[in-house]
Order: C-alpha cells, then structure tokens, then sequence
C-alpha cells in the first residue's frame, strides 16, 4: 500500500534505522555504490564495490549520508530522450557509472582550490554519483545544510528544490497576491513550488491524481483540483502563474487557464518523444510567446550554490520541507528507481546510505 508524503512504511523505516547492507569498512580505498554499465530501466542497476571517487581541484569528497531520487537520474538512468546522450552524457553507455545527483552528507576531504568548505561541515546540493557511501561535488553545487534540517530531507531537496525557485521567481517572477496554478504538485518539483508560492506570498491551486489530495492539501495549497475529475481549463478560474511540471497539456489548453497577462513556465515535460523527449513543446510555446499577450517560457535549472542557499533559507525557517514519500536501503536502490517510474511515489524516495548513529566506514 503507497504511503502519504511523509509516511513510511515498516520496511522504509527499517532502512533508515538499521545500516544499509553492503557497506564496504575492510579497504578505505572502496566503497559500495550503485553502478550501470548500460542504459535500460532499474534493472541495470546494481550494488557493488568500486574504487572512492578522487577529488578535484575545486572538489569535495562527501561522506554520503543520504541521496534523492529524482527524474533527472531516472533520464540518465534510461539515456531517454536520446537527445541526452549526444549532449556528453554517452552515446551507447553512460559516462557517468555511478548514478544519482541529490545528496546530502559530511565533508571529508577538500581539493586544493576549495574554499567554501572545510572537512567536517555538513553540506547538501548535487554530487556525481550520490548512490554511494562517497560522491565528489563541485564547491559551487553545495551549500550548508541547515542545522535543524535532517539529512534526509536535505538529499531530496536540492534538484527538485532549486527548480521549483526558479520556475516561480527567477523565471515566472512571482509576486504577493498572485494566483499561481502547480500542475504536477504532488511531485518533487511540486511539492516545493506549492510550498514556496505560498511563502512569497500566493494564493496556490495544485493540481494532482485522488491518492494524493491530502497530501498536496497538507503542504499549504489553497485549493487542490483532481484532475482525474476536473478540468483546470474548464474557463471558471484563471491564473496569473502556471508552472506546468513534467506535463503533456496543448499549449493552447494551458493558455485558456491563464489571465490575458499571464505567464507560463513549462517544467520539464514526459510527451513520450523517445528522440526530443518535452523539447518540442517547449519550443512550441518558445516560438508562440512573442506574437501573443501571455507569457510562454521553459527554462533549465541552473545548479549554483546561491540557490541551494536561497532554498535553505526557506527550510531553515520551517516554511518549506521536504516531502519524502518512502526511505529505501542503498541496496534497494533499484526498487526506489521503479517507484517513482511507474508513478507510485508523491513527493520523491530517500536513499539512506548512512542511517543518523552509523560511523563512517560502518
């Protein structure tokens, strides 16, 4: 049975209290991690030992004590769209072996230009390979971690987190008062931008599937639609801000739920293009936008410390947290991938590679 957004069930609550099986401790120079040697669905992945990842010269090496699942891993994952794999991620298989990009950990080891960090300070933000005991990250794609912010909730946040800020300020240019609609709001995009359009100050309708109504509810909305009831284009309410999160509505469906001024800020998108994957609408509204009143906009999130800040800022204050829909050992990782592939996750899986008492190597 699926959980609620900060649920878990027995099993997820066993891995996140008890030590993720196949840690490696006999050679400091290995660590367990998630590898694949190939693109394909969550059965590529598996648990082995590899060598510690060395730092860079503006590098730090994190003591990985928990990672995010989020959809841009489960892309790398795939190599879909193949648009992805022409743009230096790998044609035939990833570069990149160790999947993974949200982490959140302790400092160890700082490269010799570093100087952001220092061994020992706790961090959150986007590594190379989060699915593992270790990950490098660039200094410029962490920030401290809040005190009073645990590390799993921290792990999920950076990816989903900064990208909703985006979408709503940098982008969308939110301000008090709007009326702002989040399709996909039970998501980990989502779930951010309805919390933080309600902290700058909106007045926030989330759209969302039946099972997760009170989940969208619970995290500030103040209307929530169930869009397998109700159409949010039906002409009764109009929007100011839309921010459509991994969605497949026309262009010109979207626009009649807009204000004649509106703006439109396309999140990513799953159109089921193999090649392209939600580019094409996206360029769509790109092209559309000039010749129009509405504002019709993408963007990619950009992956820079002073967002990560800014999004800290906000869970610091306790105006914005996390939504974790189940906490899975490293080991099942696998089956944390498949969750959120077939659509059965709210908010986003927690991988817990070092459950809170575990010493580093244990």
């Amino acid at each position: 049975m699926m959980t609620t957004e900060n649920q878990a069930t027995p099993s997820s609550e066993a891995a996140a209290a008890a030590p993720s099986p196949g840690l490696s401790s006999a050679d400091p120079a290995t660590m367990s991690a998630i590898v694949q040697d190939r693109y394909g669905s969550a059965d590529v992945l598996r648990l082995d030992t590899v060598a510690r990842p060395v730092v860079g010269a503006d590098e730090v090496l994190v003591e990985v004590h928990a990672a995010g699942v989020d959809r841009g891993t489960w892309h790398l994952m795939t190599g879909l769209p193949y648009l992805i794999r022409l743009v230096g991620y790998g044609l035939t298989a990833p570069k990149q072996p160790i999947p993974g990009l949200d982490v959140a950990g302790r400092v160890i080891e700082i490269g010799a230009d570093v100087t952001r960090f220092a061994p020992g300070d706790e961090v959150f933000g986007i590594a190379n390979g989060s699915f593992a005991e270790f990950a490098t990250a660039s200094q410029d794609k962490l920030a401290p971690k809040p005190n009073n912010v645990d590390f799993d909730e921290a792990a999920v946040s950076a990816v989903s987190g900064i990208t909703a800020l985006q979408a709503l300020t940098d982008v969308g240019h939110l301000r008090s008062g709007q009326r702002v609609l989040v399709l996909g709001a039970s998501g980990g995009v989502g779930t951010f931008a309805v919390q933080l359009a309600k902290a700058l100050g909106a007045e926030v309708t989330g759209v969302a599937g039946t099972t997760k109504q009170e989940l969208v509810r619970s995290i500030g909305a103040d209307h929530v639609i169930d869009y397998t009831r109700s159409d949010f284009a039906d002409g009764r309410h109009r929007y100011d801000l839309i921010l459509d999160i991994g969605g497949r509505s026309a262009i010109s469906r979207l626009r009649r739920a807009l204000t004649p001024e509106g703006t439109l800020v396309i999140v990513g998108g799953e159109d089921g293009n193999r090649f392209t994957g939600g580019a094409g609408r996206q360029l769509r509204a790109m092209m559309l936008s000039p010749f129009v009143a509405q504002r019709l906009t993408t963007f990619v999130s950009t992956e820079h410390h002073s967002f990560m800040e800014r999004l800290a800022d906000h869970m610091g204050s306790g105006r914005v947290r996390a939504s974790i829909g189940q906490r899975f050992a490293l080991a099942d990782t696998a089956e944390a991938m498949r969750q959120m592939e077939q659509g059965r996750i709210a908010g986003k899986n927690a991988i817990i590679v070092r459950p809170p008492g575990t010493a580093a190597g244990s």
